[in-house]
């Protein structure tokens, strides 16, 4: 069948009908669509094709997306004004002077009767060659009286002056000061109810005695600074601390 086909194709190029033919087809192709003789359309199937096997259909192409619209400008958020601070009261003037620390307030001054404790005449003993007059008028108040105190030649050589016992212990308190140095330097007390037996047992050791104007008697203590004025009864006028 191919030779048969190369044969006819032989005898139409070389015959001078199918020249003109050949010419007169080539410039009807311009105007209408080409056809072909019997004899050169094919008689077997081609080669090769395209076959479309059975099955699933093939998925569409999915249409473009249309395009995004463009997103919209998001106006910026108004700037957050600015806190002000509320304005502060003006600072007080500082003094010239500043202190450093605020005193603490005085203490109360404790009541005489604590301070002196049970035995005043102790108490003020301590206080010999320390305290002046200021000094005892402080703790004890103004003095009721004074009097003149003499030495071995009845010379006037000091003052001593009359309390109130804050204790209540004794009857009264004496201070004997020096009219010198103006320290205290003699203690005087007058126990109420007080005898020379009674003294002997608080206060022990030996003693040395003197005759004293109207049967007195004058006891003073070797071992402690401690004077004792009895009367012709036995009962004690005054205990003198030195």
């Amino acid at each position: 069948m191919t030779w048969f086909r190369l044969m006819c194709l032989a005898a139409l190029v070389f015959h001078p009908a199918g020249s003109g033919a050949a010419a007169g087809r080539a410039a009807s192709d311009n105007t209408s669509p080409r056809k072909l003789p019997p004899v050169m359309r094919p008689t077997e199937p081609p080669d090769s094709g395209q076959i479309v096997l059975p099955g699933a259909p093939a998925p569409k192409k999915a249409p473009p997306a249309a395009p995004a619209a463009p997103a919209a400008k998001v106006a910026p958020a108004p700037a957050k004004p600015e806190e002000v601070a509320a304005p502060h009261p003006p600072a007080p003037p500082v003094p010239a002077t500043v202190p450093t620390a605020v005193a603490a307030a005085a203490p109360a001054k404790p009541a005489p009767r604590l301070e002196l404790g049970n035995e005043v005449a102790a108490y003020c003993q301590r206080q010999i060659g320390h305290w002046k007059q200021s000094d005892a008028r402080k703790l004890l108040g103004e003095p009721k009286r004074h009097r003149p105190a003499y030495d071995e030649n009845k010379a006037v050589n000091g003052t001593i002056y009359a309390f109130n016992d804050p204790t209540s212990k004794y009857k009264e308190l004496e201070l004997d000061f020096d009219s010198k140095s103006g320290s205290l330097r003699t203690v005087f007390v007058y126990p109420p109810r007080l005898t020379w037996q009674q003294c002997r047992r608080v206060w022990t050791g030996p003693v040395a005695a003197a005759d004293a104007a109207q049967g007195r008697r004058f006891y003073s203590y070797t071992n402690r600074r401690l004077d004792v004025l009895v009367d012709s009864t036995g009962t004690v006028i005054s205990l003198g601390w030195y």
